[in-house]
């Protein structure tokens, strides 16, 4: 039998009504890089470096090995006495896949929202923004007994289908389904390499708590030939807990909190806090950027703050 609406809660599950909602908010936010050459990260029409005939004249800069001699700027070689060549631009397109987490541990919310709300959200809004700009854009939906995998299309039909399979996997949060998340993550990993091959933007939406070295490996491995993008969804709590005794759980099991204690309240935040430090500088050694979204406030309003300045 079908579940009813008043069995998953507005702020704790997702629905599709909220998903396509998104769709004006994602009008209003740009993932723009500073002083960089690339016009946006989530831009549809990325303009990218070329040696050789292009669009748009870019730079003279010196001559590399591989330049084609054709763009030479003899002018300019002949004025400092070093081998110039002239840089073009070209728009091309690149294809996204947006990989959103709605397993067992983004069933938590302290505050407002949980995470696996926060992430639908934002997976939602990226999908749209992506379409808007007329790339092909893909989506894997990571749970703990599965794995739901849409190829790029540039199709709002095929987005309906991702938020369907989205609201489907946050809803199965509410059941008491065997976990098998080592299985589920095996099973992703394994589709996104087939997957993704250059040239891709991958968004990765997840609180990245379970994850082990095997998943930083592979993102980093991604990252090589691609530009990556992480999005680490956190609840207030995990950052500072309450000077309370509380208990924390789900439907299936529970534990006792005893907030009071200093020695519980420091070994938790201090837990939490360091290995989001080490993921952290993990991803900064290899150049992949990771940004922090709360489970507080609305999505589009972080994101502004997150990346005010850049334009649109």
């Amino acid at each position: 039998m079908a579940k009813s609406k008043e069995t998953f809660p507005k702020d704790v599950f997702i629905s599709l009504k909220e998903l396509l909602g998104m769709e004006h908010l994602a009008m209003h936010f740009s993932l723009l890089a500073r002083k960089q050459k690339v016009n946006s990260i989530l831009g549809g029409k990325h303009a990218s470096k070329l040696r050789g005939r292009g669009l748009d004249f870019e730079e003279v800069r010196n001559y590399v090995n591989g330049d084609d001699i054709r763009n030479i700027d003899w002018k300019v070689t002949a004025r400092t006495h070093q081998t110039h060549t002239r840089v073009f631009t070209e728009e091309k397109e690149k294809p996204a896949l947006i990989i959103v987490d709605q397993s067992k541990s983004m069933l938590f919310g302290s505050q407002q929202y949980t995470k696996s709300v926060v992430a639908a959200r934002l997976a939602a809004m990226v999908a749209f923004r992506v379409l808007k700009q007329g790339d092909r854009v893909g989506r894997v939906i990571f749970a703990d007994n599965g794995v739901d995998i849409i190829f790029p299309k540039r199709d709002r039909k095929n987005i309906l289908r991702f938020f369907e399979m989205i609201v489907s996997r946050n809803h199965e949060l509410a059941d008491s389904a065997p976990v098998m998340f080592e299985e589920a993550l095996q099973e992703t990993i394994k589709k996104v390499r087939n997957m993704v091959t250059h040239d891709f933007l991958v968004v990765v939406i997840s609180d990245f708590l379970r994850y082990s070295p095997q998943l930083t490996k592979f993102i980093t491995q991604i990252a090589q030939h691609n530009d990556v993008l992480l999005a680490k969804v956190t609840g207030p709590m995990e950052w500072e807990i309450p000077h309370i005794k509380f208990v924390a759980g789900d439907n299936h099991s529970q534990v006792a909190i005893d907030g009071k204690k200093k020695n519980t309240r420091d070994d938790l935040q201090n837990r939490f806090k360091t290995d989001f430090t080490k993921f952290k500088g993990e991803m900064k050694r290899h150049r992949v950027p990771l940004f922090s979204i709360n489970t507080v406030a609305p999505v589009d309003v972080q994101l502004k703050e997150i990346f005010k300045g850049t334009g649109k």
